[in-house]
């Protein structure tokens, strides 16, 4: 094929077939853009040298692939973007086998085959695996001096010559993209070592169904694997149907800055899809690689469902659930919530958790765990805001952005490491959002009020915290329970007083006597964890809101 009949060719045949062709991500902490030749040099460093993470005469799982599969100059976050090949290591043995991602952004099948895979090719040993998913940059054009990345459509065994290449300074013939896996999988057999193919992931795109879109890649490696002989996981079904099944607004957070480049939330998706993939798949090949792969440790609820009820959820902070057992200690609303509801009828799962924000509560898995275990005609109470305006780097790591727009931004923790931080609002509708994928219906309830009483008083901050409830209830339409103000009232016609004395110290003292009273009854040890009969106060609260906008829930009180 000449060369001038190979470019006319290409020219169609891409229009035709629709590789992704990345664009340039988000540039990292190290302001250098991940696929292009100048930040090659600085991410090898980065990425560990073929075969070195190898722990004695154990196999290595070699990961091949683009930035989809390790994104940034360094592969952690930096940029906001992740790519599932980080989290991949979490479903194996680590004493019995490693995982090294030797992806790199940017590559197509053609360019990681001439430029990365001999390394990883020569410190291949039998007994490896080899995962190899790319393809999402094979189009683009052959002559181009910085990338020249470009393969031909399908599994043809077509040559391009290229002639000489201007980015390799070089000779260069160019093959199909069938060809090109043809020689993975040749030169991974000929060292001993297993081939498995996997699809591309999904991209944020849908087809005239409605559905997320399959790619073509997928039908060419799924041939190619059929006619070598070797496992093929659909990545991009998995994946594909995993987003189907999510609303477009969750669709959209798993991705971050293209259509492309998935967040921490797609890439952990994407690792949990190829995970399930090899265990799932009937091909007695992954036999062998199933032996290092545990059942990972996931948290789910275990709720016993024998009973028929329906289930109601309490998530939040220690104001919701605290150590709940010392008749004088402190004590969570939740743990009371059967003082108003008729246990006979509903079942009640207090799943909150002291010290937490909404951005830690979901961050350490608490909330999946809620998730997982949610069935049609559950409820959820969401209710935090404690702890979530407090800093967002420190080692708690619990602060949130103020305000409910979907806004983010990527922070450096004190720790080192990188995480994507969103606003107040985003979380809270995040586990709406979750609920309502289950078929349970979510319920957010404002904070509880502190022992604080400015101007003789209690403390209302309904110019925050109440503010942004309410834009979220406007923007999600969710079921809201105020027991700030609800409980506010109560305090205020126990304790409050209509006016201070104008000597400030004698108002100064006014107020002291009023925190003094109503700690003493209502709260303990500081001013913001309730007593026993707090808790209660709080409970009946939250029973007087669910009746005020009748809730289905209020069927269920006493």
């Amino acid at each position: 094929m000449t060369t001038i009949a190979a470019a006319l060719l290409m020219t169609t045949a891409t229009l035709a077939q629709g590789f992704d062709n990345l664009p340039d991500p988000i540039a990292d902490d190290n302001k250098v853009i991940d696929n292009t030749p100048d930040s090659i040099a600085k991410a090898l460093m980065s990425r560990p040298a073929p075969g070195s993470t190898r722990k004695g005469s154990n196999p290595v799982l070699f990961l091949i692939g683009n930035s989809t599969m390790r994104n940034g100059t360094l592969g952690n976050g930096n940029n906001g973007q992740w790519g599932w090949g980080y989290f991949f290591p979490k479903y194996f043995d680590a004493e019995k086998i490693t995982v090294e991602n030797q992806a790199l952004g940017g590559m197509s099948t053609r360019t990681f085959y001439t430029d990365l895979w001999p390394a990883i090719r020569q410190e291949l040993k039998p007994g490896d695996w080899v995962i190899v998913s790319i393809g999402h940059n094979d189009n683009g054009e052959f002559f181009d001096q910085k990338r020249a990345r470009a393969v031909i459509p399908g599994v043809d065994m077509d040559t391009c010559y290229i002639g000489f290449n201007q980015r390799t300074q070089r000779q260069d013939t160019a093959y199909s993209y069938g060809r090109y896996l043809h020689q993975y999988i040749s030169e991974i057999r000929q060292k001993g070592a297993h081939p498995i193919l996997m699809s591309l992931t999904p991209r944020n795109a849908y087809d005239e169904k409605g559905r997320i879109v399959r790619k073509p890649q997928t039908e060419w490696a799924a041939y190619i694997a059929a006619t070598e002989g070797v496992p093929f996981v659909d990545l991009n079904d998995i994946s594909g149907k995993e987003l189907d099944s999510f609303s477009r607004w969750k669709v959209d957070y798993h991705f971050l800055g293209d259509k492309i480049h998935t967040s921490k939330f797609g890439a952990e998706m994407n690792a949990h899809s190829a995970y399930l993939g090899i265990v799932q798949s009937n091909n007695p090949q992954l036999k062998a690689l199933m032996k290092f792969m545990p059942i990972p440790n996931k948290t789910i609820w275990n709720v016993d469902r024998l009973s028929g009820k329906p289930v109601v959820w309490f998530t939040g902070d220690s104001t919701v659930k605290n150590a709940d057992n010392d008749e004088d200690g402190m004590w969570g609303w939740a743990s009371q919530a059967s003082t108003v509801f008729d246990e006979s009828k509903i079942q009640l799962v207090n799943a909150a958790r002291a010290g937490r924000s909404t951005r830690s509560f979901i961050r350490e898995g608490l909330w999946d765990a809620v998730y997982q275990a949610l069935k049609p005609g559950d409820f959820v109470t969401i209710q935090f805001g404690h702890n979530d305006i407090c800093p967002i780097t420190d080692q708690k790591a619990r602060g949130v952005i103020p305000g409910t727009k979907d806004t983010l931004h990527v922070f450096k923790m004190d720790n080192g490491t990188y995480e994507v931080v969103y606003s107040f609002g985003w979380y809270l509708k995040k586990m709406i959002d979750d609920c309502r994928e289950k078929g349970a219906t979510p319920i957010l309830v404002s904070l509880t009020p502190r022992n604080e009483w400015p101007g003789g008083k209690v403390e209302r901050r309904d110019d925050t915290y109440g503010r942004w409830y309410r834009e979220v209830v406007e923007q999600t339409g969710v079921a809201f329970i105020d027991m700030h103000n609800i409980s506010a009232d109560f305090l205020d016609k126990k304790f409050a007083v209509k006016s201070l004395p104008a000597d400030k110290e004698k108002a100064r003292e006014k107020v002291a006597a009023i925190k003094e009273k109503a700690g003493n009854k209502y709260f303990k040890k500081d001013h913001t964890h309730t007593s026993k009969l707090g808790a209660q106060m709080n409970a009946q609260s939250f029973a007087k809101g669910l009746r005020q906008i009748g809730s289905p829930l209020a069927n269920y009180l006493k």
